[in-house]
């Protein structure tokens, strides 16, 4: 016989008790109460749950320090916060203190319900040797990014995943999807930069018809595309101002209204952004705005790039080979030794093309130096001994004239530019931005 979940309750309001106690005990669910930290943490030690809700305040003090107690048990309670309306830092301080989700007061009772389906579903944390095996490499630095993807994605914080293109951020938000409480429901991909902006707001909410010309029947955007799964928002640094004011409205209401409607409706989302730029900057110029930035920079994930794991070069390149359909085709040492010193600016997109171009240049199943075709200036720079620089700056500077150079043969022209170094132009004009070079 199936056990019945077991939620704990935590808050010194009997009305709100009350009320929380009937709805999910019409969901079939057994419920227990507590109206004090030290109460509820006496609780958690002594009997077991499936997820306990806890007030931010209580008469003895925080409810980050019920989180804290369940995350600490053998096998952790989520936990979901409820939060003052319109406290955004008390929610952003729960969900970094590893809170599963939150509630802002006075609680919907949808979203209640949403919030306890979706947390009951939250799978046990993967065992050892069990993370996802896509992020291919053994790197210290990809396994530590595979570790923090398993934990990340027990819980319903946005994620906002950095790193340089192609480094692999989608992968990894799609990883964060699948391992989480919502795998079985939508994950959405959009690229911000490729949606003109007069198009932007009917795109993400979607429109009623009669809204605009050509608004034949009601439409549904993204985020309701994504409701009950995972909206992941590519190059979030790319939203016009206009559009991040939105985008705030509804992460803070948790709601969307389609353009020409008069009500909202409530959807259930989980956000995941990322972006090669650095938001931190933008906000200090005024091109991205704070509050927006805090509420999708929750928790974060720096995906690193290529060249700071060259020891899983050997691995991604047999792998992605196999991929491309050269299971049967070798690379010899050489051209090994070739791909390993590569600066690789384009990431493991990069290695990508150059293998597929390589498997269709190469004679006998076999991929030499020649058939990778590497771009002259774009092996890494090797630091000489005595170098009064920093390896990174020593970096930049072999870059900076790499890139000068290829400007100056091509008359700056970019796209030429960029042909010339083997990158896409996007990778230059990021490199570009990186190392101030108007």
């Amino acid at each position: 016989m199936a056990v019945c979940p077991r939620v704990l309750l935590v808050d010194d309001e009997p009305d709100l008790l009350d009320l929380m106690e009937l709805t999910l005990t019409k969901m079939g669910l057994e419920t227990d109460r507590a109206t004090s930290v030290a109460e509820a943490q006496a609780k958690l030690s002594t009997a077991r749950y499936d997820l306990c809700l806890t007030d931010m305040r209580l008469t003895d003090g925080e409810g980050l320090a019920v989180v804290a107690s369940a995350s600490a048990l053998p096998t952790p309670v989520p936990v979901a916060v409820i939060t003052a309306y319109g406290n955004a830092g008390n929610a952003v301080a729960a969900l970094k203190a590893g809170a599963f989700d939150y509630l802002a007061k006075p609680v919907a009772l949808d979203q209640l319900r949403a919030l306890v389906k979706s947390a009951l579903k939250v799978p046990e944390a993967p065992a050892s040797g069990s993370s996802p095996r896509e992020l291919i490499g053994e790197s210290a630095a990809m396994q530590e990014v595979r570790a923090r993807i398993a934990k990340l994605a027990r819980t319903q914080a946005p994620v906002y995943i950095a790193g340089e293109s192609g480094s692999g951020k989608e992968l990894a938000a799609r990883l964060i999807h699948r391992l989480g409480s919502r795998a079985d429901q939508s994950f959405v991909a959009v690229n911000c930069g490729a949606i003109p902006e007069t198009l932007m707001e009917s795109e993400f909410f979607g429109y009623r018809k009669g809204a605009f010309t050509g608004a034949d029947a009601d439409r549904g955007g993204f985020f309701q595309a994504a409701d009950g799964g995972t909206l992941f928002l590519d190059e979030v640094a790319d939203l016009p101002l206009s559009m991040q004011v939105k985008l705030l409205r509804v992460l803070q209401e948790k709601k969307v209204r389609k353009v020409g409607a008069t009500t909202e409706e409530a959807v259930d989302v989980r956000i995941v952004s990322a972006t090669h730029q650095n938001l931190a900057a933008l906000v200090e110029a005024g091109r991205f705005r704070q509050d927006l930035y805090y509420r999708l920079n929750v928790i974060d994930l720096v995906m690193p790039s290529l060249r700071d794991r060259p020891e899983d070069i050997p691995e991604l390149a047999r792998a992605l080979l196999d991929r491309l359909g050269g299971a049967d085709v070798t690379l010899d040492a050489a051209a090994m030794r070739a791909l390993s010193a590569y600066a690789f600016p384009g990431n493991v997109r990069e290695l990508e093309n150059i293998l597929e171009r390589a498997l269709a240049l190469c004679e006998d199943q076999r991929i030499t130096p020649d058939d990778l075709n590497l771009a002259p200036n774009a092996p890494a720079a090797q630091a000489t001994p005595g170098s009064t620089y920093p390896l990174q700056d020593y970096l930049d500077q072999a870059e900076r004239a790499a890139i000068l150079d290829a400007l100056e043969q091509t008359r700056h022209n970019k796209t030429a530019a960029a042909r010339l170094l083997g990158v896409t132009f996007r990778s230059l004009r990021y490199r570009l931005e990186r190392l101030g070079i108007e």
